[in-house]
C-alpha cells in the first residue's frame, strides 16, 4: 500500500491520460490480474466486468476512438483508493456530453478495482 498516495495518484493519472489521448495499449501496464470493474451502463447498476482481460478489452475499447472526449475535472489519491471526476464528450452539443466519477483501488501498481458512475 502506498501511504502517502504517490503512486496510487501516478498510476490514476497514466490511466486517465490512455483515455485523454487516444493510447488505449498504455492501459497495458496499468490493470492488474483479477481487476473488477463495474461500468456506468446501462442503469440501474452497470455492466460487471471481471478478470485483467475483460476490463481492457471495455477500456481499450472507449480509449481509442478520437470522438470520445475525456477531459479531467479533478484526480485525487490518497493511500490505494484514486478518484477521477470526468467529462466525456462527443459532439458539440449539450446533449453530446455526460459527467462522471470513477474511483479506483490500486494495489501493487496496478488497478485491481474500478467503479464508474455518470450524472443522468
Amino acid at each position: 500500500m502506498d501511504a502517502n498516495g504517490e503512486t496510487t495518484r501516478e498510476i490514476v493519472e497514466r490511466f486517465h491520460d490512455a483515455f485523454e489521448n487516444h493510447r488505449p495499449d498504455a492501459l497495458d501496464a496499468l490493470i492488474g490480474e483479477g481487476c473488477i470493474l463495474e461500468n456506468t451502463a446501462p442503469a440501474p447498476d452497470g455492466a460487471r466486468y471481471e478478470g485483467r482481460k475483460a476490463c481492457l478489452d471495455f477500456w481499450k475499447g472507449i480509449a481509442a476512438p478520437a470522438s470520445l472526449a475525456f477531459t479531467a475535472e479533478e484526480i485525487w489519491a490518497g493511500k490505494d483508493r484514486g478518484i477521477i471526476r470526468w467529462r466525456l464528450s462527443w459532439g458539440e452539443g449539450e446533449a453530446d456530453r455526460v459527467r462522471g466519477v470513477n474511483i479506483l483501488r490500486v494495489r501493487d501498481g496496478r488497478i485491481v478495482e474500478a467503479f464508474g458512475y455518470v450524472k443522468g
